[in-house]
């Protein structure tokens, strides 16, 4: 069967007064969930001495195409944000959280396919590799869901305490890092199995699996540190 297109949280039409959420991409023809049919293969046993997919600046080695890493671990990436640019970014997928509506989005009005879909938060950290200023652009992860769709991250037209889902800062360039918290809607129900960084059809995806727990409450990060325990605050 061949795997569905990524799933738009647009599609919700999740509202709340003015505010919309809305899915968001730079990309037009986006990938499918679905491998491209080269082998997956591990972080660890993985070749990272093949000659990179993309330009990148000496010294950077990038992920293989292909890794399976856990949450907790990091992936540097390449994707070309536009046709003239490359950006490269270190990923570290730090916590994966199921949430509900009632628990998370109280006050908001709710359309009957947004009610079918599951929330979810993933926060990560993020760091820019490269020589390309990323300001302002979406931190280019998916979610496959059990129907093996891939579902982008959703943006919010006004500040969401929550997760704040908002794009990499405006001023973003060489060296800089930040944490983030990106909202995702699974369509009818769906369940989150992995997060998923694949810019283009072609390319095999780098993904991140582990523990789907519990949406941290306000002030919870105080008491211990598990993974992703630091990032109880996000910009």
């Amino acid at each position: 069967m061949r795997p569905s297109r990524p799933a738009r949280a647009a599609l919700a039409g999740l509202l709340a007064g003015s505010l919309l959420l809305t899915a968001c991409s730079d990309d037009s023809d986006h990938p499918s969930a679905e491998g491209s049919g080269s082998p997956t293969s591990s972080a660890g046993t993985a070749s990272a001495s093949a000659t990179p997919y993309l330009p990148v600046p000496e010294g950077v080695e990038l992920t293989p195409q292909g890794s399976e890493l856990e949450v907790g671990e990091t992936a540097t990436v390449a994707y070309e944000p536009r046709q003239d640019q490359v950006g490269v970014l270190s990923i570290r997928v730090d916590r994966i959280e199921k949430t509900s509506f009632k628990e998370s989005f109280r006050g908001w009005q709710l359309d009957a396919a947004t009610k079918k879909a599951n929330p979810y938060f993933v926060r990560v950290t993020v760091a820019n590799e490269g020589e390309t200023n990323l300001g302002g652009r979406r931190v280019p992860l998916y979610i496959v869901d059990g129907r093996n769709t891939l579902v982008e991250s959703s943006s919010f037209a006004s500040r969401f305490d929550p997760c704040p889902s908002t794009p990499l800062p405006k001023k973003f360039g060489p060296g800089k890092k930040t944490k983030v918290c990106l909202v995702y809607l699974a369509p009818d129900k769906g369940e989150l199995t992995a997060v998923s960084f694949r810019p283009t059809q072609e390319f095999a995806p780098i993904t991140w699996t582990g523990p789907v727990e519990k949406v941290k409450k306000p002030g919870s990060g105080k008491k211990g540190k598990g993974k992703g325990g630091k990032n109880r605050k996000q910009g």
